[in-house]
Formats: C-alpha cells, structure tokens, sequence
C-alpha cells in the first residue's frame, strides 16, 4: 500500500455528505463549526462561489476542492447584486439538498465532512495547509468520473446510496493529497525515487533509518536525497519519520495485544522512556492514556 492510502486508513478517514448546494446568484450559506476531528469540505461541481473564512476569502471555481481542517465557521456565497438572499433546505433520507430561493440553479456544491479517529487523525489534520485548496480542472478525468457518479447518487438516494457517497467522499480525499501541489509529509510525492525511500519506512518502521539510509533506498546522494525530500514534503527527514512512527503506534496502541514496550519497539524505539516521551509530545496524551481513550472511544471491552 502506498503512503497517502496507508496514512488514510490509519486515521480512519471517513467521509460524509451533509448537503448538496444548488445556487444562484447571490446566494449565501452558513456553516457552523464542526466537532472535534471533524474537517468540513467543499466540492465545486458546477459554478464559483467564494468561502469567506476568519481572515481569509477563498474563490472556488469548477473542479476546486476545499479541505479545513479546523472547520471554523464560514459562509458560501455564489457572486451576485446585494443583498445576499439566504438558501432553505429540503431534508433527505441520505443528506439535504440547499437551494435558492428562487429555484435557479447556477452553482453545485457538495458540502461534507471527513471524521478522523484520534492519535493518527489528529497528527494527519495538524500535518495539512489549513485550508488545503486543491484545483482540479475540468481536464481531470478522475475527477470528472467521480463528479459524475456523486451527481448520479444525489439524484437517485437509492438503498445504499449513503455509503457510496461516503466511499466517495474517500475517494475525493485521496485525490486532494495526491495533487494539491503543496509540500506536505502525507501527500504522494511525484519523485518515484523519494516514493520509494517512503514506503521502505513503512515496510520496516523499526528500522534504524537513517539519511544515508533512506538515499541509498532512493539511489541518490545524501545531499541530493535531502534536498529532493524537503522539497517534496516542507518537512526534515528526522521529523517525517518519528511523525509516521508515531501514527503507527497510536493504531497498535489499540490493539490490546500489544504491550507498550512491544509497541515502542516495533516503531523503533528501544526504549520505553524515550517512546513515551516522543508519543506525547506528538499527540498530547501518554501511550497509557491514549490506549484508555480510544479503547473506550471504539467501545472495545
């Protein structure tokens, strides 16, 4: 499994569909802050709007995506004469469809949220531009497919049609990654080499990677190695490592099976001491701690 697609499953990244937006002009909506691990997102099908956030107005066209990964309240606005009239919505078995009130329709939108389990979700969040603004383009056949079929269970809300559009949404998170063209440490790198040194740490976290190491699984220099991967990832290579350690503990954590110690060990570290230290520092929370919250949390015995 490649990295972007390991980092995904190990945050439990879920996605859900709350409302389709069918706008005209001067139109607005609000949005209210999410809960905690929760990004709200925003899919322009068809259209432009801005998003108005605190501080900041993003202008979405079709084909953008827009990810926020501290959901903070915001509004949709589709541009027109003020003043803005408010949407009202029509509630449905699988999400609500928001519309103007006036019936015209000008703009699509699918508006979301992706929940994200604690320790892996919370580091894979923190990790991310804030907003993560992704330009697909109306060239991008992936998208263009997968446009296709959210419009095609929006209209129909047969059985099954919530977890399709959830699957979906999925779908569209991996996409994001893969090409939002900015330096993050989980988005897949276009560089096959620096791919390769990635998924070798994946395979074997315990291994005492060092950069010599991981250029040498590139087939680069050092120094070449180094500069490629902080282009790549706006991240050191030290840090990059003990960040996806520390996501592959917090998912053996869970495992009960698993003692602390067993746990350090396999994500490299040989002592328990120094594991504790780093794990908190990353998640906020001891590797007990943790292990007791999300034990309870997941309703696990």
């Amino acid at each position: 499994m490649d990295l972007t697609s390991y980092v995904i499953d190990l945050a439990r990244a879920a996605g859900t569909v709350d409302k389709r937006c069918l706008f005209a002009p001067a139109t607005e909506m609000r949005v209210g802050r999410y809960g905690e691990r929760e990004a709200a997102f925003h899919f322009v099908l068809e259209g432009e709007c801005t998003v108005d956030l605190p501080g900041r107005t993003l202008h979405l066209g079709p084909g953008d995506a827009v990810l926020l990964p501290t959901s903070p309240p915001h509004t949709i606005r589709t541009a027109g004469p003020a003043p803005y009239r408010p949407s009202f919505e029509t509630p449905g078995s699988t999400f609500d469809t928001v519309r103007s009130p006036s019936g015209e329709v000008g703009t699509d939108i699918f508006c979301g949220h992706f929940t994200m389990a604690s320790g892996a979700g919370d580091l894979l969040l923190r990790s991310l531009p804030d907003p993560l603004v992704v330009s697909f383009g109306a060239a991008n056949e992936a998208v263009r497919s997968l446009a296709a079929l959210l419009r095609t269970e929006a209209r129909s809300e047969s059985s099954g049609s919530a977890a399709i559009l959830n699957a979906l949404c999925t779908a569209l998170l991996a996409l994001m990654l893969r090409h939002s063209g900015t330096p993050a440490p989980w988005t897949a790198v276009t560089d096959d080499r620096i791919a390769a040194a990635l998924n070798a740490v994946l395979d074997d976290p315990g291994a005492q990677w060092t950069v010599d190491r991981l250029a040498e699984s590139a087939s680069m220099s050092r120094a070449t190695f180094i500069r490629h991967f902080t282009r790549h990832t706006a991240t050191p290579v030290a840090t990059f490592i003990t960040q996806l350690r520390m996501m592959i503990a917090t998912d053996l954590l869970t495992d009960p099976s698993h003692t602390v110690a067993s746990v350090a060990a396999r994500v490299g570290y040989h002592s328990e001491s120094a594991f504790t230290r780093t794990f908190q520092a990353a998640t906020g929370q001891t590797p007990g701690r943790y292990r007791r919250t999300a034990t309870v949390s997941r309703g696990t015995p």
